[in-house]
């Protein structure tokens, strides 16, 4: 476990201390990492944060013109960046993306799952079914489709880690969430079925639940006035850029704790444990 020290980073993340800033570029100075869900949000923090300290960084999401202007902008900032549109619910896709990211870099390092989508909110006997449909095969199948393809490609460098984003959803009946609690429900037996198969081959899978973040997801959540988390005041949500950090921490030793399940920003000790302020 790492130990926060008192020297404090005055740029970026502003609360996490030296010795922990110098962790991230240690867990990913070199490697490559894949990011979906790349064009806006946690993901897009994520591969900021990843290029800022050391990794060659490849985004992937179906906005094409997105994470193309990210890219340019982290390779002007002198960071190795790729921007792959990508469709995670289509396997061709998916396998074509690690395939790219292996053959521009040599490997695979880091597989960040974040593609997710949470609307259209409704009961359901309300509910679309080719819309719930549609959030399954994004949320679940999606997961499914980049461990898939990604575990061969790890298996033979030696190893490496998938991180899946969860949800406290997971665990939860939310009223009008029905897909979206059942597609992180699948999601969590997934990291643990991938990390239960592929552990002693060096691959580490890992689940994080973050909580709720201020992203578009959070701000359409809170549109539809639907249960209790479209009621939480704007400062309960979290910025994105820590949820990246914690990502990044989950990338070394400390995610070792926690192979094959969550890992959460939702109590003091998970967030002492990211660099990140308490509750």
């Amino acid at each position: 476990m790492f130990i926060p020290k008192c020297a404090i980073v005055t740029k970026g993340f502003e609360t996490a201390p030296i010795s922990e800033r110098h962790d991230a570029m240690e867990n990913l100075k070199g490697k490559t990492a894949i990011i979906t869900g790349a064009s806006r949000g946690i993901g897009a923090a994520t591969a900021r944060y990843f290029a800022q300290n050391g990794a060659n960084v490849v985004l992937a999401a179906r906005s094409a013109d997105k994470i193309e202007t990210l890219a340019e902008d982290l390779r002007k900032e002198g960071h190795a960046a790729r921007a792959i549109p990508c469709d995670v619910a289509d396997p061709d896709a998916v396998k074509a993306l690690i395939e790219d990211a292996k053959d521009a870099f040599g490997s695979v390092d880091v597989l960040v799952n974040n593609a997710g989508i949470i609307d259209p909110i409704s009961r359901i006997e309300d509910s679309d079914p080719s819309a719930w449909g549609k959030a399954l095969d994004v949320n679940v199948k999606g997961v499914y489709h980049g461990l898939r393809y990604a575990i061969p490609v790890m298996k033979a460098q030696g190893g490496g880690t998938i991180i899946n984003i969860s949800s406290g959803a997971a665990h939860s009946t939310l009223e009008g969430w029905s897909h979206y609690a059942a597609s992180k429900a699948a999601v969590l037996r997934l990291t643990g079925v991938a990390n239960t198969e592929n552990a002693a081959d060096g691959i580490r899978v890992i689940g994080i639940s973050p909580g709720t973040v201020a992203t578009d997801m959070i701000r359409y959540i809170t549109a539809t006035g639907v249960n209790a988390v479209s009621k939480l005041p704007e400062s309960a949500h979290i910025p994105a850029d820590w949820v990246a950090k914690a990502i990044a921490v989950l990338c070394g030793p400390v995610g070792d704790d926690f192979l094959g399940t969550d890992f959460t920003l939702k109590t003091d000790e998970g967030r002492k444990l990211a660099g990140l302020p308490p509750l």
